[in-house]
């Protein structure tokens, strides 16, 4: 086979849904991610079935429509989060068949245009999903100039090996010692289009056995999908962050003909449809509820995770090197409530630590602890007003230690460690110790302006004014200070701040690292 014809669409789509029906059982057996319900595999077969049924309707006399008659139907019946990403595999594809035949070359662009529509659906694309394995694939047949077979053949193969990969990727997914359920249906539907195109067995082998068990626990939120009509696609940015706003799963997916299927996990039904009212006509509206299964059974001894949240680039891969998940946020925003229950949803274990860097960050993540869909999972907060608290928190952090006594310990380390700050002045304004004009330097210690130093800043008046806020902070005591650089601090900043405070107080120890803050020359930590 040459190009990809009629006949090879009709057929594809009859091995996805053979392929699907067969592998039903296994895919619902390893679903733990994003909800443990046990049912990706039921929802991809809905999907892809209802897609056939739209294609043989259809009556199709190109591949271009044929493709465009199964994306159109997989659309408007996808069902679950995976069963949106998967039709906006198809509408990928088809749109790219619509441009060019698909030859060999022909399909490695389609698969690229498939990895983008897909991608671009959902609100947060995650690491070890469906998403992954697609955008693998993708990637290693970027450049293929090999027949339609041939190229195939490879996106099947490399599908498989990224599959396999995917508990390295998603820690839920490592603790339950299984691969990812919505990527085990990707690799079913694109060893189904091999099989039809090099005439081989498409009968699937299964995947990896369950490794949890569930029982059925009353609703604690609520699966919300329909389709919505008469849209303005400049507002579809909106409508993703409003529903962002009410939970998580959130995928808004085209048909490429002006209709959308809207998706979201939240315990706001009305909200959710709300939010569709606003800009369209919602229409085929369908809810679930979605059961809070009993916890993941754990394997390796890990039943906990400590995660973070926290502004600045550099502080987020200092804490990601010593093993932590971290969410990093621009300065001056907050995370929305999806990417909270991400960064939690994602953890290995039962019990999930949160460590905000900051007074806003902590109340985000108080609202997704309490939120519906962490309720399967026993989540703390420990408050933090300062990145330095963090590092202060899991300087004591004992993954031996009982849970408890170690949300003690961090909680009490990150309480006993006393914060400043260096930041430089934007416009005058009145303090408790005089008035400050916009240049000037100005300390504070726990949040209380201590010292000013005129403007303008320089190297000299940075490292006086530093030492002054330690000098107040260590009259109380302390061993141990900790300074994160921001993204304006001098690069000699922090070497002749400890060689000033070796003469000063060589009693104490200093640590610097680069925190990336954008608000802030200097945050300092005394412990």
């Amino acid at each position: 086979m040459r190009v990809l014809d009629v006949a090879a669409v009709s057929a594809w789509s009859a091995a996805c849904v053979h392929s699907l029906a067969v592998l039903r059982p296994a895919i619902d057996g390893i679903n733990v991610y994003p909800v443990a319900d046990s049912d990706t595999g039921s929802n991809l077969l809905f999907t892809m079935t209802a897609a056939r049924d739209a294609l043989a309707e259809a009556d199709p006399a190109t591949t271009a429509e044929a493709l465009a008659a199964f994306a159109k139907g997989a659309v408007a019946a996808a069902k679950g989060n995976s069963g949106v990403i998967m039709s906006q595999v198809v509408r990928g594809i088809a749109e790219s068949a619509a441009a060019r035949e698909l030859d060999g070359p022909g399909l490695a662009e389609a698969l690229g245009c498939a990895d983008r529509a897909a991608t671009g659906a959902v609100s947060r694309p995650v690491a070890g999903t469906i998403l992954t394995v697609l955008h693998t694939v993708a990637a290693a047949v970027r450049d293929a100039t090999g027949s339609l077979e041939e190229v195939a053949v490879e996106a099947a193969r490399v599908a498989a090996e990224a599959l396999e990969e995917t508990p390295k990727q998603l820690p839920v997914l490592a603790v339950a010692g299984v691969v990812d359920a919505g990527a085990r249906g990707l690799v079913a539907v694109l060893d189904a289009l091999s099989g039809v195109i090099s005439g081989g067995v498409t009968e699937p082998e299964h995947p990896l056995e369950a490794h949890h068990h569930h029982t059925i626990d009353a609703p604690t939120a609520w699966e919300v999908m329909y389709l919505l009509d008469g849209v303005d696609e400049g507002s579809l940015p909106g409508l993703r962050k409003t529903l962002s706003g009410l939970g998580d799963s959130v995928t808004v997916a085209g048909d490429g003909a002006g209709a959308y299927a809207v998706h979201v996990h939240c315990a706001d039904i009305g909200a959710a449809l709300e939010a569709g009212i606003e800009l369209g006509r919602p229409r085929r509206v369908r809810v679930e509820p979605l059961i809070t299964p009993t916890p993941v059974e754990v394997g390796g001894g890990i039943d906990r995770s400590v995660v973070a949240v926290v502004h600045g680039g550099q502080l987020a891969e200092l804490l990601r090197a010593e093993g932590v998940a971290v969410l990093s946020v621009p300065q001056g925003s907050e995370p929305t409530v999806e990417e909270m229950l991400g960064l939690i949803n994602e953890a290995a274990g039962h019990h999930v630590t949160v460590l905000p860097g900051g007074q806003r960050l902590t109340a985000a993540a108080d609202a997704a602890a309490g939120h519906a869909m962490a309720a399967d999972r026993d989540v703390v907060v420990i408050p933090c007003v300062s990145p330095v608290q963090v590092l202060a928190a899991l300087a004591v952090h004992d993954k031996d230690r009982r849970t408890n006594d170690d949300v003690v310990a961090m909680a009490e380390a990150a309480a006993a460690t006393r914060r400043g700050e260096l930041r430089i002045a934007q416009e005058e304004s009145l303090t408790w110790v005089g008035r400050a004009q916009a240049g000037d330097v100005v300390g504070l210690v726990d949040g209380e302006v201590v010292s000013i130093e005129p403007a303008p800043a320089s190297e000299t008046s940075l490292v006086a004014a530093a030492v002054g806020v330690l000098n107040r902070m260590l009259a109380l005591g302390g061993e141990l200070v900790t300074v994160l650089t921001g993204v304006d601090a001098p690069v000699r900043l922090p070497g002749e701040l400890a060689d000033q405070l070796r003469v000063e107080h060589p009693e104490v120890e200093l640590t610097s690292y680069a925190g990336g803050q954008s608000d802030a020359v200097l945050l300092m930590g005394v412990e």
